[in-house]
C-alpha cells in the first residue's frame, strides 16, 4: 500500500523562471535559487518541507502588494 508520504514529490516548477530581487523567490514557483538548484538531490521529506512553505510565501508576496507569476 502506498501512502502520500511514500509518493515522490513533483517539482513545483511552473516554467516561469524569473527571480524576484526583493525576496529571492522565483515568481513562478516561489522557491529560492538554492532550492531550485538542489531539488533533484533532495530527499522526499525535504521536498515536502519546501512544498509546504510555498503557499505561505505566495501569500506573503501578495500581501506585500506584489504579483506572482
Amino acid at each position: 500500500m502506498t501512502t502520500i508520504h511514500d509518493a515522490s514529490v513533483e517539482s513545483p516548477c511552473t516554467s516561469v523562471c524569473k527571480m524576484d530581487e526583493r525576496t529571492g523567490w522565483c515568481l513562478g514557483c516561489m522557491r529560492t535559487i538554492d532550492e531550485i538548484a538542489s531539488w533533484s538531490v533532495l530527499d522526499e521529506a525535504a521536498k515536502r518541507r519546501i512544498g509546504e512553505s510555498l503557499d505561505v510565501r505566495r501569500a506573503q508576496f501578495e500581501v506585500a502588494g506584489f504579483k506572482a507569476g
